[in-house]
C-alpha cells in the first residue's frame, strides 16, 4: 500500500513518494483489534470530573476506518530497527480517500459542533492570492473533500492589524467582522508564535450581565523554534477546552487575557483544558528526511505538514494537515475538534513568521 509522507531534510524541503511494501494488514485483523479498543473520546474529558485521563502511554489503535496501516507503522517506527521497506515511485497519481457523506443542514451549528466520534472528517483547504491584494493576504477556502464539494469556511487575514488576526466566516463573499456570517478569529501574539482561536462571541468589555453572550476561546496554537529555527520539523502544541460526559465542548470564556487558554496552559491550570502536540516525525537515513505517514491524504513535501496527537495515545490522530498540490492542502479532523478549531489551527501554519515553504 502506498503512503505520502511529510520529508523535511535539515535545511531544505524534499518531496518523496514511499510504497511500505511491508505492510500486510487486512481487515480481518479489525475485530481482535477493537476488542481491546478503549474509546479515544475519555481522552478528552474534562468538565466537572476529574480527568480521566491517564498517564501511562498506552498504544490504543485509533478509531476509524484507517487504523490498520497506521498502528503498523508506529510499531515499527518504535521498534528502533534499522532500515524500512524499500522505497519505490509508483502510483504518485493514488487517489485521496474521499470524505464520508456528511450532512450539513446548518453550516453554523455544523463547523462549530465537534466532528462525531469514529467519524473523520476530511477536508480540502484552498489558498487564492489571486487580485490585487492577495499575495499579501490570501482568502482560504474550507470544503469537504467528497464529490459534492459542500463549502464549510473562509479565512483572510485582516490589513492594518498589529498582529496578524484572521476572520472566519461561513460565507465565501462576506469576510467582514461586523457580517453575521462572521463565525470565528485566530489571533496572534507580537512574535507570531502564539495564537488563539475564538468564536463569534463579544469581547469581555461589552458583556452581559450573565456573561452568556462573552466570546469563547476554542484553541490556542504555540509553535516552539527548535536548534534549525524553523527549518527543521516544527513543534506545536495545541490547547483545546475539553470535553463534558455528555461530549460537548466544555465553554471558556476567559474574562481578561490572564484567564485564557494560553495562560491557563503557561501556568499549568489544566482543570478543564487539553494539551495536544504534532506528531514527531522519524527521521529517514536513505531519503536523508523526515517522515510522517498520512495513508495518501498528503502528496507534497512541506513544513507546514502535521498531525496532531494527544500524548497518551499518539495512534489517535486528532487532525492531520498538507499540502497537495501548490495551493491546495488536505485537512482531516476527528472528534474533539469542530471545522473552525481545525481551520483555524491550519491557517497559523500558514502565518508569515512561520512560513518557510
Amino acid at each position: 500500500s502506498t503512503q505520502y509522507c511529510m520529508t523535511v531534510s535539515p535545511t531544505s524541503l524534499t518531496a518523496t513518494t514511499s510504497s511500505d511494501e511491508e505492510d500486510d494488514s487486512d481487515s480481518s485483523t479489525k475485530p481482535i483489534r477493537s476488542e481491546k479498543k478503549k474509546n479515544p473520546a475519555s481522552l478528552f474529558q474534562t468538565g466537572g470530573d476529574p480527568p480521566k485521563e491517564k498517564k501511562s502511554k498506552k498504544k490504543v489503535p485509533p478509531k476509524g476506518a484507517e487504523s490498520e496501516e497506521e498502528t503498523l507503522e508506529t510499531q515499527q517506527k518504535n521498534s528502533n530497527k534499522k532500515g524500512k521497506a524499500k522505497k519505490s515511485k509508483k502510483q504518485l497519481k493514488e487517489e485521496r480517500p474521499p470524505s464520508p457523506v456528511i450532512e450539513v443542514d446548518n453550516l453554523e451549528e455544523f463547523v462549530l459542533q465537534p466532528a462525531p466520534q469514529g467519524v473523520t472528517i476530511k477536508c480540502r483547504v484552498t489558498r487564492d492570492k489571486k487580485g490585487m491584494d492577495r499575495g499579501l493576504y490570501p482568502t482560504y477556502y474550507l470544503h469537504l473533500d467528497n464529490d459534492k464539494k459542500v463549502f464549510l469556511l473562509a479565512g483572510r487575514k485582516r490589513k492594518k492589524s498589529k498582529t496578524s488576526n484572521y476572520l472566519i466566516s461561513i460565507d465565501p463573499t462576506d469576510l467582514s467582522r461586523g457580517g453575521e456570517n462572521f463565525i470565528g478569529k485566530l489571533r496572534s501574539n507580537l512574535m507570531g508564535t502564539r495564537f488563539t482561536v475564538f468564536d463569534n462571541g463579544a469581547n469581555p468589555d461589552r458583556a452581559n450581565a450573565d456573561w452568556s453572550n462573552v466570546r469563547q476561546e476554542l484553541s490556542a496554537v504555540v509553535y516552539e523554534t527548535n536548534v534549525l529555527g524553523f527549518k527543521g520539523p516544527r513543534k506545536m502544541t495545541v490547547i483545546i477546552p475539553g470535553m463534558n460526559a455528555d461530549g460537548e465542548r466544555v465553554p471558556i470564556r476567559p474574562r481578561n487575557d490572564n484567564d485564557g487558554l494560553l495562560m491557563r496552559w503557561q501556568n499549568r491550570n489544566m482543570d478543564s483544558v487539553i494539551e495536544l502536540h504534532n506528531k514527531a516525525p522519524v527521521w529517514n537515513d536513505e531519503t536523508q528526511s523526515y517522515v510522517l505517514n498520512f495513508h495518501g491524504r498528503v502528496t507534497h513535501a512541506s513544513v507546514k505538514n502535521f498531525q496532531i496527537v494527544h500524548g497518551s495515545d499518539p495512534d489517535y490522530i486528532v487532525m492531520q494537515f498538507g499540502r497537495v498540490a501548490d495551493d491546495a492542502f488536505t485537512m482531516d479532523y476527528n472528534y474533539p475538534l469542530c471545522a473552525v478549531q481545525a481551520f483555524a489551527i491550519a491557517l497559523s501554519s500558514f502565518d508569515g513568521k512561520l512560513a518557510c515553504e
